[in-house]
């Protein structure tokens, strides 16, 4: 979330004059699956989880996020406005959020905001292919193992329904694995 390009103190305050603070209570929404959105967000306090639903209802976890970290940028989840994924709050949460085009505008006439906001991308795509690798290269338990040492703490933090659903394994099968550990 820090970046060494915006060390300037006058860039990084003017930078950060443009963010507004928003707080979404416990199991509220921030985005909706099928809804415009246009904003960026910071998490700066609490924890969210982004999901997915299929045509079915079916909900699938694909992104877990506690404060401070920044919420996947809004070009890897939306298209045209529409937001792709739904995102709630797991804990009471506090955000920074500033609209996409204007931190687009912001990128382009600074270059420390572009090299700080391209940093942010790169991260975000880092994690979604490490995911995608893990999801199709290994088994039930060496997925669970990869997501302890990708996200150490989380599973004390976030439910173990969720967890199960981000690496596409059943509740059961989740349970079975944190009971073999154990022994």
């Amino acid at each position: 979330m820090q970046s060494p390009d915006l060390s300037d103190a006058a860039c990084a305050d003017e930078f950060a004059s443009d963010w507004k603070r928003k707080r979404v209570s416990k199991g509220a929404h921030l985005t909706r699956q099928g809804q415009p959105e246009t904003d960026e967000f910071v998490l700066l306090d609490g924890c969210l989880v982004s999901s997915i639903c299929d045509q079915d209802g079916k909900e699938m976890s694909v992104g877990f996020y506690m404060g401070p970290c920044v919420v996947t940028p809004n070009i890897a989840r939306t298209r045209n406005g529409v937001s792709l994924v739904s995102i709630v709050a797991t804990a009471d949460a506090l955000l920074a959020r500033i609209d996409s085009d204007l931190l687009s505008k912001r990128m382009m006439s600074s270059e420390p905001i572009r090299n700080w906001a391209n940093g942010v991308l790169r991260d975000a795509l880092s994690r979604k292919v490490d995911r995608e690798w893990c999801l199709a290269a290994l088994k039930g338990a060496e997925r669970l193992t990869w997501f302890r040492q990708a996200f150490p703490g989380y599973e004390d933090i976030f439910p173990h329904v969720l967890i199960a659903s981000f690496l596409g394994i059943t509740p059961v099968t989740m349970s079975r694995l944190r009971t073999g550990d154990k022994h």
